[in-house]
Parts: structure tokens; C-alpha cells; sequence
């Protein structure tokens, strides 16, 4: 599957909740579909998109967090399974896709390539919904289950390694980090969710 339809298939589910990228094609491609104030773009922080999701979360528990990851970030930061899974926050939905390179800098083949198993790996490290899918259509289904079942769960979605023509979106940093910010202040303001 592609990144950008996989991103497509899942975007009604991102709009109303709290959505945290890495840099990259992830992030470019989310942005193509329709920037939200609610989409934080996570830039120059290879491997540390977890980590704040997984801060979000815990400090926010009344808002549902997506993480929208990818293989290279999460293999820089392979501690972050662990912790999530140690604080286990029931609003979090970690999404990896697993293109097996790390495309927004050269293409180089991460180990994901040679049978590294990032769902495996989530699944030791202790997070109780661990998967792996290889379908648009299948990856709907486990982002809707795991939504419902409100438990902290990984998804890695096996994508081609096919990025749009450029890897950064056109919402500069600061204006995002502002955005967002205000987005999670006026949420906190009206208790919503």
C-alpha cells in the first residue's frame, strides 16, 4: 500500500483528535490531504514523535493522541516502545508506517529490510495491541478496533517507499507550534474531546 492512500483511509479518524507526526513524508503527505490546527508537525526530532504523543497523552487523558510514525524514527528510538508501553495511557494509538528505508533522507534500508519486526518488538516491550498490516482496508479495521478498545496499541502499516516530490510541509515551524498550542489550550477551556 501507499502511505499517502493509507493516510487518506485513516484522515476522517484524525479530525477530531490530537495528531503528532514525524518529520518527513509523513508529515508532507498529512498536510497535502488538509491541515488542521489539531495536526502538530513534529520537525528536526527524528524518533521523539512518540515521546510526545506519549506526553500528550498522559497530561491530556481526556483527548484521544495518534502518533503517525515512522520505521527510521522509531528505530532511533527504540527505548520509546518501552516507555509507552510502561505508562500504557488508554488515549494513545502509536501508527507506524514501515516503509523499510529511510526515504526523507536518502533512502538508505533500515532493519525493518533485513526482518527486524517493529510490531513484534512493540508486542515484548509490553504494549497490548501490537499488529502489523499490509492493506488499506486493513488498516482502516485495526485504527477503527483500536479506537474502540481504548487500550494503548501499535499499528504498523507496511508501505511502499514512495514519498511526494518534496519532504516538508509549507506551515512553518513556529506558526504550528503556536497553532497547536492554542488548539490544546481552547480544548482544555471547553472540556472538549
Amino acid at each position: 500500500m501507499r502511505r499517502l492512500e493509507a493516510l487518506q483511509a485513516i484522515y476522517p479518524r484524525l479530525e477530531e483528535r490530537v495528531v503528532v507526526t514525524i518529520m518527513g513524508a509523513v508529515s508532507a503527505e498529512l498536510q497535502s490531504l488538509g491541515h488542521r490546527p489539531n495536526f502538530f508537525y513534529l520537525q528536526h526530532a527524528m524518533g521523539l514523535a512518540s515521546s510526545m504523543g506519549l506526553g500528550i497523552a498522559l497530561a491530556r487523558p481526556d483527548l484521544d493522541v495518534i502518533v503517525l510514525d515512522g520505521d527510521g524514527s522509531v528505530l532511533m528510538n527504540m527505548g520509546g516502545l518501552t516507555t509507552l508501553a510502561r505508562y500504557r495511557p488508554p488515549n494513545l494509538l502509536h501508527i507506524i508506517f514501515d516503509n523499510e528505508s529511510l526515504l526523507s533522507v536518502g533512502g538508505f534500508p533500515t532493519a525493518t529490510a533485513t526482518g527486524s519486526d517493529l510490531a513484534a518488538i512493540a508486542a515484548a516491550s509490553g504494549v497490548p495491541r501490537a499488529c502489523t498490516v499490509r492493506t488499506v482496508d486493513e488498516l482502516a479495521a485495526a485504527v477503527a478496533e483500536a479506537l474502540e478498545a481504548r487500550e494503548l496499541a501499535t499499528i504498523v502499516a507496511k508501505v511502499e517507499a514512495i514519498g511526494p516530490g518534496a519532504f516538508l510541509t509549507d506551515l512553518p515551524l513556529l506558526e504550528n507550534r503556536f497553532q497547536f498550542q492554542r488548539y490544546l489550550r481552547a480544548t482544555k477551556e471547553t472540556g472538549a474531546t
